[in-house]
């Protein structure tokens, strides 16, 4: 009995000792090698801005910030002149928008439009999302958008009445 005892008691201060050692001291974490390297700097005025489309989109801008937007996942800025418009149309891939300037108004079909000032957020869907989307004539629209796709704008034909003459 005696025996068992002391076996009982030597577990129990093993088993004290192995629980009242502090914990090996954390190392600091630490940026890993070469996050400087990854660091992108745009400041406004070294941005390219491009025409994104002269003849279906004549005075709309684009300047990509990352990824390249003709060609597949991107971030870029888009201006819109001041009273642009886009007729009804859809895209392939889910578009983030934030408005950086102006009143960007889009409207789904068969909805009431929608309009957004600077600093306002929009998760435009890809796929069967028919919209139209215009800038306010007051002033031009700059809006930051993003997508895991390349840009694309395919319009939406509308269903032409008869032509009475050709009856």
């Amino acid at each position: 009995m005696r025996t068992r005892l002391l076996a009982v008691a030597a577990s129990f201060l093993v088993a004290t000792a192995a629980l009242a050692q502090a914990p090996p001291e954390a190392k600091p974490k630490t940026a890993p090698k070469g996050a400087a390297s990854r660091l992108v700097v745009s400041p406004s005025a070294d941005m390219k801005w491009a025409d994104l489309d002269p003849k279906g989109a004549p005075g709309v801008k684009i300047t990509d910030v990352w990824g390249d937007h003709g060609k597949g996942a991107f971030g870029s800025f888009i201006k819109f002149p001041a009273g642009f418009a886009v007729p009804l149309h859809t895209h392939t891939s889910d578009y983030k928008i934030v408005v950086m300037s102006g009143t960007l108004i889009q409207a789904p079909e068969g909805k009431p439009e929608f309009r957004l000032g600077p600093g306002s957020y929009l998760m435009q869907p890809g796929g069967n999302y028919k919209h139209t989307t215009a800038c306010d004539k007051a002033s031009e629209c700059t809006f930051f958008i993003q997508s895991a796709g390349k840009f694309d704008l395919k319009v939406v034909e509308t269903a032409k009445a008869p032509d009475p003459a050709k009856k």
